[in-house]
C-alpha cells in the first residue's frame, strides 16, 4: 500500500513512517523543514526514514498544488 504522510520530519509523524515501513508498506513524505524548531533534528529524522528503500521523501510545502499534484500523479497514493 502506498501511503502519504506530511509533516514526516516531525516527531510523531517521523515515528509513524518508521512504522509503516516496517509494517512493507511503501512511504511518501512530504515536509517543508521550516524553522519551528532545531532543522538539524528534522534533516537527521529523515536521514532515518532515506534508509528504507519503500520511502520517498519531498522537501516541498503541502500548499503547493503542483508538487502535490506530481506527487499524486507519480505514486497513486492508496492512503492519505
Amino acid at each position: 500500500m502506498k501511503i502519504l504522510v506530511t509533516g514526516a520530519a516531525g516527531f510523531i509523524a517521523q515515528r509513524t513512517c518508521e512504522m509503516l515501513l516496517d509494517m512493507g508498506h511503501y512511504v511518501i513524505g512530504i515536509d517543508n523543514l521550516n524553522d519551528y524548531y532545531d532543522v538539524s533534528l528534522k534533516d537527521y529524522r529523515v536521514e532515518l526514514l532515506k534508509d528504507h528503500d519503500n520511502f520517498t521523501f519531498y522537501h516541498n510545502d503541502i500548499e503547493n498544488y503542483d508538487v502535490l499534484e506530481y506527487i499524486f500523479n507519480k505514486h497513486r497514493i492508496d492512503v492519505l
